[in-house]
């Protein structure tokens, strides 16, 4: 038996999202990606968003994150090596980038956590960045509730 139509776009969306966490630290294209889930670099920005809550790139930020909050919890290079390690191209987009989605600023994450005596699959877990921030749209709404 064959896989529904959205069985199989699931899936191939797997498949780049996968190729995403594989090469976090590369420079990775839509195209490319869309060329791993079989679609035109439009519709797959569209269903990448649909399927995982956040569109591609914004989850390869988070990811290359995750990372960086690993390596600053329990590593001695600087924070820029950790920014260029995990693939961002200048030190003030990892900042910037970092304080985005964690709420701190790597130097001030550094100092305030340490190493977590815990299996690795708990410690990414606990540690994770929240998936998706909330829209404009979602921040007006909420903003018009609280008047």
């Amino acid at each position: 038996m064959r896989p529904s139509a959205t069985e199989d776009a699931n899936r191939r969306l797997l498949r780049a999202r996968d190729a995403i966490d594989r090469h976090f630290a590369e420079p990775l294209a839509i195209s490319v990606l869309a060329g791993v889930a079989l679609m035109s670099p439009a519709h797959f920005i569209r269903e990448f968003r649909s399927t995982f809550g956040e569109p591609p790139h914004r989850y390869l930020q988070r990811r290359r994150v995750e990372r960086a909050m690993a390596l600053l919890r329990g590593s001695a290079p600087s924070i820029t090596e950790v920014g260029l390690a995990v693939g961002f191209v200048s030190p003030g987009t990892f900042s910037r980038t970092f304080k985005a989605i964690v709420g701190q600023s790597p130097s001030s994450y550094r100092r305030s956590s340490g190493p977590l005596s815990a299996p690795g699959c708990f410690v990414r877990s606990w540690t994770r960045p929240a998936t998706a921030t909330p829209s404009a749209s979602d921040r007006a709404v909420s903003e018009k509730q609280l008047a």
